[in-house]
């Protein structure tokens, strides 16, 4: 392991050869600190990470994830490398409590014995469960209806705990639906098997799935399928990027709820495809999915006020204009003129 700082303080990133966490690592050594990503590569990649060191482990081995710790000596963690299927978290619960909170229970206890007290969570507007409000704030009641999202919350309580008891920091950032790709073309969703809704449209839109399955056409929304309020990933890094700074310098521990406060419904996200591709999405339509809430919107003013926070890139078209970048590269490389 290589531990040397490289003309900033280094960082550990937890997931960081995945989708989120890739984006993360990126930015992270555009702003001067030094990532290092722990990641499994059981659906990360390891190209994803750049020049980023990579120490191949699974953060809730005890003893690895102590002498990572202690070689690497992290001004602060990052942690990305939870399980997020609701549909799986539903099917098998024991997997997702296993890795998204005994896991991190053993990280946080590593990072307690190396003194190590800085820690940025990515949580989820999952933890709210169906919405009695529309858009959500932090204040709404937190009623999670799946096991992803119990997790999640469990692990937010945790953290307070900690913060309470051992002087904890820690900043947890509750995304509702991260989408698109890198600006600059290099970092994209890749995701095996892929369940978020945008990738998979713009799948059946480039012919490389012959539709796109519509869970549920009778909710209580405009049109009847999911609403969901959709974030770019280099704005959820941005955020990343700021409660680091946060943190870095001092402050106290925080939860904010991250997102664009426009809700587009599953139909809507189809006929912006389609827009933006000049393609037609084949559409079937199913039951709904055990798990779903009808419609999450997010309230981001306090990220706005207290973080500073602005999104760069709030237009659904240009998250998604992003993301069919990406997959028109994957077929040009697939299928060359």
């Amino acid at each position: 392991m290589n531990s040397a700082k490289r003309g900033g303080e280094p960082i550990l990133v937890l997931g960081g050869a995945g989708y989120i966490g890739s984006h993360m690592v990126k930015m992270l050594g555009q702003a001067g600190h030094v990532p290092v990503v722990v990641d499994d590569l059981s659906s990360g990649h390891a190209d994803a990470v750049g020049k980023a060191e990579l120490i191949v482990g699974n953060f809730g081995d005890e003893a690895f994830i102590h002498k990572t710790i202690q070689a690497v000596k992290p001004a602060a963690v990052m942690h990305f490398a939870s399980f997020i299927q609701v549909g799986e978290s539903m099917r098998e619960p024991a997997k997702y409590y296993q890795n998204n909170f005994n896991a991190t229970h053993t990280l946080l206890e590593a990072m307690r014995r190396h003194a190590v007290n800085k820690f940025i969570f990515s949580s989820t507007a999952a933890i709210f469960g169906n919405p009695v409000r529309i858009p959500i704030d932090e204040s709404h009641p937190m009623q999670p209806i799946n096991p992803y999202g119990r997790t999640k919350y469990f692990v937010e309580q945790l953290l307070q705990d900690y913060d309470a008891a051992y002087g904890f920091k820690s900043i947890c950032l509750r995304y509702f639906n991260a989408a698109g790709a890198d600006p600059d073309g290099e970092l994209a969703e890749r995701h095996d098997p892929e369940t978020h809704l945008i990738p998979l449209v713009l799948r059946a839109a480039a012919g490389r799935m012959p539709h796109i399955t519509v869970f549920g056409t009778d909710y209580d929304t405009p049109d009847g399928t999911c609403v969901r309020d959709y974030i770019h990933v280099h704005d959820l890094c941005s955020a990343h990027l700021l409660a680091l700074d946060k943190l870095l310098n001092g402050e106290g521990s925080a939860q904010f709820n991250l997102g664009n406060g426009n809700g587009f419904s599953v139909r809507q996200v189809i006929d912006v495809v389609q827009e933006v591709t000049g393609r037609t999405v084949p559409v079937q339509y199913g039951p709904r999915r055990e798990g779903d809430p009808p419609s999450l919107v997010a309230d981001a003013t306090a990220a706005r006020s207290q973080l500073g926070w602005q999104p760069q890139y709030p237009r659904l078209e240009d998250i998604i204009r992003h993301a069919w970048a990406w997959e028109s590269a994957a077929i040009n490389v697939a299928h060359p003129a």
